[in-house]
């Protein structure tokens, strides 16, 4: 579980999934220092990209690995930092009122059958227990956050997502 998430505000219930991907170090995949980072055990002197990042405290509610497995770092009732500073159809603050998964990757990388396969299962177990999620709530975290960040990237099939939770 990771310590990087706090009580979402009275009365905000999940509506909206964001899609985001990471690598650590940027463009290697496979090691543990994702779900380090999420659990503010990454040792930032292990490569130098970590500079860059050092101190953050961030986590998302999963990880999609590219094997397929799905981890669970945030309960979906709690906020978890996902998203920082963001905007979604009028509302700002969107880890308020958000479900962040993170897929293993990278703008350029394709993304795994077993991430799509794994990705369209958890969105649908969602939706179940949140019907006010379709996929009209589902964004990019570029979408949320635009000029600021690029993920999930040009890599991510829109089309073979909403083809396989229609």
């Amino acid at each position: 579980m990771s310590p990087n998430c706090d009580d979402r505000p009275d009365g905000a219930d999940p509506e909206l999934l964001v899609i985001h991907g990471i690598s650590l170090p940027p463009g290697e995949f496979g090691g543990p220092e994702i779900e380090q980072l999420f659990t503010n055990s990454l040792d930032w002197n292990a490569h130098p990209y970590f500079e860059q990042i050092r101190g953050l405290e961030v986590s998302s509610h999963l990880l999609v690995r590219r094997d397929g497995e799905v981890v669970q770092f945030v309960p979906f009732t709690r906020r978890a930092w996902h998203a920082g500073e963001s905007f979604f159809r009028g509302r700002d603050c969107c880890n308020d009122f958000s479900i962040g998964i993170e897929l293993e990757g990278d703008d350029e990388t394709p993304y795994t059958d077993a991430q799509y396969a794994a990705l369209i299962g958890v969105i649908r177990a969602i939706a179940k227990a949140y019907p006010d999620i379709t996929g009209r709530e589902i964004a990019a975290h570029s979408d949320i956050a635009p000029g600021r960040k690029t993920d999930p990237g040009p890599a991510f099939d829109w089309l073979r997502l909403y083809d396989g939770i229609c």
